[in-house]
């Protein structure tokens, strides 16, 4: 009996050690790898590449990750091209497949759409996943509690941003909301109603979710007469006439063209596309934020369930002076010197 207990105890001591064997990091060539390996990085993106927005993302995450050696393989959900739920849908199963055959050691999604069709299939799975720009609450997919999801939360810098507007162009004061119809802006409208409260000199108004690219338009030109400066949040799932969505690019230099009113939004890529001004929230910032807690789990050892979801801080205001311009606003140079300034639109790059 005692011979048993003893070869038993020997057994235990050999599993635990090819156990850590196994999940053991070494240094190769200055970078730290998979025990000699080199860690198996699946990047499962809502949108599209490229696009400024989640190239930055992804650059930033790799950053943080320069002196491991990782393996990238990334999945375009492609969301904002795709205007039908079932296209969406066979994304997000697509995406899930590809886990499957690939097995990855950590899996990066960002923004929500890959959230809601691929990562909340795999709470307290064993694989770690990490997100950021991910603008509802973490508890909106689950991942409060669960044992494999971490990640950066995406904080709109809404009264900067309104602040910004209004230093450009004082006579602002009533200000008109415009987004489509894609699910993830609720928690952000509602971010925007309870600051708006709070405010004394400018009223907020927020438009229904609009779907269609012709109401977009009839509902611009109503706003040129009835409001002093507009808000976009998403203006990627207008539909044409066949049922297709617009392209971004294509719906900013339209409001470009026609519109006279001031305007903003909360992301840098939406000025260098045409928009006036916001306090942006950084693309990079987002990523290198979530690569940093990748490094934490895949080199430090740590647990997803050790790291709290929290949104990044930092803020840049940006202005498109040829959006400026066009609209017949001279703007301060203290504003300029303090500012990244964008001087032409997308376009004409």
């Amino acid at each position: 009996m005692k011979l048993f207990k003893k070869i038993m105890v020997i057994i235990f001591i050999l599993v635990i050690a090819l156990f850590n064997c196994k999940k053991k990091t070494t240094i190769e060539g200055g970078k730290v790898t998979n025990n000699g390996k080199p860690f198996k990085i699946l990047h499962v993106m809502s949108y599209h590449a490229p696009y400024e927005w989640t190239d930055e993302q992804l650059r930033g995450f790799q950053e943080a990750l320069a002196d491991v050696d990782a393996e990238y393989n990334v999945f375009q959900m492609q969301t904002d091209i795709k205007s039908k739920e079932e296209e969406k849908l066979e994304s997000g199963k697509a995406a899930r497949d590809l886990f499957d055959s690939y097995k990855p050691d950590l899996v990066y999604t960002n923004d929500d759409n890959a959230q809601k069709y691929f990562a909340k299939y795999f709470i307290n799975n064993a694989v770690p996943f990490v997100f950021s720009a991910v603008n509802s609450d973490a508890k909106d997919y689950g991942y409060v509690g669960s044992t494999n999801m971490a990640g950066v939360q995406e904080q709109e810098h809404i009264l900067p941003s309104i602040n910004f507007i209004t230093k450009i162009k004082p006579s602002i004061k009533k200000i008109t909301v415009l987004t489509d119809n894609d699910a993830t802006w609720p928690r952000v409208i509602d971010r925007i109603k309870n600051i708006s409260k709070d405010l004394k000199d400018v009223t907020i108004t927020i438009v229904d979710p609009i779907s269609k690219f012709a109401d977009f338009k009839k509902k611009m030109m109503e706003l040129q007469k009835t409001t002093d400066a507009i808000c976009y949040l998403g203006v990627f799932r207008f539909q044409d006439e066949k049922g297709v969505n617009v392209p971004l690019m294509d719906v900013q230099k339209w409001i470009a063209e026609n519109s006279k009113v001031p305007d903003f939004s909360f992301w840098g890529d939406r000025v260098m596309k045409g928009t006036l001004c916001s306090v942006t929230v950084s693309g990079y910032e987002q990523g290198l934020a979530a690569g940093k807690i990748a490094r934490g789990i895949l080199v430090d050892k740590k647990k997803a369930s050790d790291f709290p979801f929290e949104p990044t801080v930092k803020g840049v205001p940006t202005i498109n002076l040829a959006r400026a311009k066009k609209l017949g606003i001279t703007i301060d140079s203290e504003i300029l010197l303090t500012a990244n300034v964008i001087e032409k639109f997308a376009w004409e790059n």
